[in-house]
């Protein structure tokens, strides 16, 4: 019981990192042989338990970061990119901004996870709970996509094993 109790923390705790997340969580979880609901489950809320944080403070911490001595140009890059790429979507989707940030979150690639999704959101200065919602959509849609993936690979090993 403690075992798997550790377990499951240390998929929460992968879903709750950056660049990691729930894509990372479910195959880490499913490869451990955990039941594939709990660990999703317990996936999708280490994932979006930091997203709040982020769409509240993100930009302001990474516009304090560009007045930084020495790593501030750097991360001046990051702003600028982060601005012109969200300038780009905004024009591509119009009206459909929530969407698009849904299937960018929801489309299990690097770099397209509930962090990048919500520090996008913030530099498109998009509204907290509409972003809320679209990025824990996607961290669901990525969730049964990583799950479908990790109990294919998982399950074609245990017939070749």
């Amino acid at each position: 019981m403690l075992e798997t109790l550790k377990e499951y923390l240390w998929v929460f705790i992968v879903s709750m990192l950056p660049l990691i997340e729930l894509r990372g969580a479910v195959p880490i979880g499913v490869g451990m042989g955990l039941p594939l609901i709990p660990t999703y489950i317990v996936a999708v809320i280490g994932n979006m338990l930091p997203v709040p944080v982020i769409l509240l403070f993100s930009k302001q911490v990474l516009l304090w970061c560009t007045r930084l001595p020495k790593v501030g140009g750097f991360f001046q890059k990051i702003w600028e990119k982060g601005v012109k790429g969200g300038d780009k979507l905004q024009q591509k989707a119009g009206n459909g901004l929530y969407w698009a940030l849904f299937l960018f979150v929801g489309v299990p690639l690097p770099g397209t996870g509930a962090w990048t999704g919500g520090l996008a959101a913030t530099i498109l200065d998009m509204k907290f709970w509409p972003s809320v919602l679209a990025i824990a959509g996607g961290v669901m849609l990525a969730g049964v996509i990583m799950a479908l993936v990790s109990s294919g690979v998982f399950g074609a090993l245990g017939l070749l094993f």
